[in-house]
């Protein structure tokens, strides 16, 4: 898919048209605060809502969009998930990542994901506003107790000479194992991604052995560290 476009430049005296923004989380209250603070600036508009990850990438193909704010813990797909299948179809499109997880794994998850900042939602309407300008004129937005986990990350990986891996697991894989730690049964998950059960216990017998794992609670243990459930 193309990248979306970029909003027209303004003309004259004209003010410049407003960042586009996708919202989406599945709680509906979260999304009308949000969007209170969003739509009080005259530099943003919200223009498209998701209640979960699958919707946001849906919506992202029916609405010109120039930034997605994504909560981590969604139904479906993940914040994390959308942010990587948004980032991925369209290079151009900003993403911050809206949480209540004060969670260094999280954070550094979100990062990998292609987020270009990461908002606690007990601080929103101080710091969301911020986070969006800084994103779309191609700045990184993170908040106090993040810069400490990077700065940390960081030293740890240069004492021990170590480069950050990337994850083990496809797209396919990761889908697989949300759904199986939150206890959709073979049938469901094949039903739900539209394959067959065999290769849904391909899949998971493929997580088991590329991670080392024994049985479904370890793969939901798993799960919950690699931000794809909620604890």
């Amino acid at each position: 898919m193309s990248e979306p476009s970029a909003p027209p430049p303004p003309r004259g005296g004209e003010q410049p048209a407003p960042i586009r923004i996708l919202l989406a989380d599945d709680h509906a209250l979260v999304r009308r605060g949000v969007r209170l603070i969003l739509d009080s600036e005259p530099d943003l508009t919200v223009v498209a809502e998701a209640g979960d990850g699958a919707e946001a990438v849906a919506a992202a193909r029916t609405h010109e969009t120039d930034l997605a704010i994504l909560d981590i813990a969604m139904p479906r797909l993940t914040g994390l998930q959308a942010a990587r299948e948004l980032t991925a179809r369209q290079p151009g499109l900003r993403v911050l990542m809206l949480t209540m997880h004060d969670n260094e794994q999280y954070f550094f998850q979100a990062l990998k994901a292609g987020a270009s900042g990461y908002v606690l939602k007990s601080v929103a309407d101080r710091d969301l506003v911020a986070a969006c300008r800084a994103a779309m004129r191609g700045e990184p937005f993170v908040y106090p107790g993040a810069v400490t986990a990077l700065i940390r990350n960081f030293l740890d990986r240069a004492r021990s000479g170590e480069d950050a891996a990337d994850g083990p697991l496809t797209s396919r894989e990761e889908e697989v194992l949300k759904l199986v730690a939150e206890g959709h049964s073979s049938k469901e998950i094949a039903e739900m991604l539209v394959i067959s059960v065999k290769t849904v216990q391909r899949h998971r017998a493929n997580l088991l052995h590329k991670l080392g794992l024994r049985d479904r609670l370890e793969l939901t243990r798993y799960a919950i560290r690699a931000g794809l459930i909620e604890p």
